[in-house]
């Protein structure tokens, strides 16, 4: 997959399918706009995403946490078959586009764009004020095709957003968030060397830290897998500051492997967080924590 980042100054010969959004999580509704660039490959186009670096939120001011961060989306869209990517930069020369020339100038005069696929809720451009009726009403000038796609809503008939997704895994409803993204919330870092407590104990681990915007779930123990060097185990971790063990400033994801025992360290790990078990709690004793994780790896 191609990466265009850091730079407004791009062209691409090849005619492009072009999904223009914030993508931030990669949800069931975000995965509908990707389907159809992805069909559109099957007529010749190279699949597009275009996002949005850094979200138009942190420049305004807004929550600068997000559900995938740039290196999530990576992973996730070269899964999926992506072509190229454009993280266009976000600052206030470019927010300050009119409308109109974001589609002529970057979305058909860079980009080479003869299709465009986007949500009902698509903005871009100077306040915010380009969105669907102006993307549908430049189509036959510009010569590109133009799809809305409307929102997906759950089994349960919410609305999938991202927003929605957040408010879940604030409230530690992992297995709600899993089903409105297409997969299991996770946490990806490289290992790096802890301070062996759990090796002591008897239940070594793996430690990895979060990139500093990525939103994290309420600190406690959580059941999922991970993926690391290939091969997928059954994992238990905990999300916080250990506060038993003197604690962290900055929280760390610390997994246990099932039927794993070796060095991974320097290996970057994908923990998948599906079930919330308990909240982290500071135990008295070194022996009252090795009593409870015991527990929480027999419970899986």
């Amino acid at each position: 997959m191609e990466i265009i980042a850091d730079t407004s100054e791009f062209y691409i010969e090849r005619e492009t399918a072009v999904a223009i959004g914030k993508f931030d999580g990669v949800h069931l509704g975000h995965r509908r706009l990707l389907d159809e660039i992805l069909k559109a490959k099957e007529k010749g186009l190279a699949s597009c995403v275009f996002t949005f670096d850094p979200p138009p939120s942190a420049l305004f001011g807004g929550d600068t946490h997000v559900l995938s961060t740039n290196a999530d989306k990576h992973r996730i869209f070269e899964r999926m078959g992506v072509d190229i990517l454009v993280e266009f930069p976000m600052n206030t020369e470019t927010a300050a586009t009119a409308p109109n020339a974001f589609i002529v100038d970057y979305l058909v005069g860079q980009l080479n764009t003869r299709l465009i696929v986007a949500g009902t809720d698509i903005s871009f451009g100077r306040r915010g004020e380009g969105n669907a009726s102006l993307l549908k009403a430049l189509s036959k000038d510009y010569g590109y095709d133009f799809k809305l796609i409307e929102k997906v809503r759950s089994a349960d008939g919410e609305i999938i957003s991202s927003s929605l997704i957040r408010e879940c895994i604030a409230g530690g409803e992992m297995e709600r968030a899993g089903a409105l993204l297409g997969e299991p919330y996770s946490i990806t870092g490289k290992i790096v060397r802890g301070n062996h407590i759990g090796h002591t104990l008897g239940f070594p681990t793996i430690n990895i830290y979060p990139e500093e915007n990525k939103l994290l779930p309420p600190y406690g123990v959580y059941a999922g897998q991970t993926f690391v060097s290939g091969k997928m185990y059954r994992s238990i971790s905990n999300v916080g500051c250990k506060p038993t063990v003197g604690g962290e400033v900055s929280p760390s994801v610390e997994t246990y492997l099932y039927d794993f025992d070796g060095d991974l360290y320097g290996e970057e790990a994908t923990v998948e967080l599906e079930h919330f078990r308990r909240p982290e709690q500071k135990f008295d004793s070194l022996e009252a924590l090795k009593i409870q994780l015991k527990r929480d790896i027999e419970r899986y």
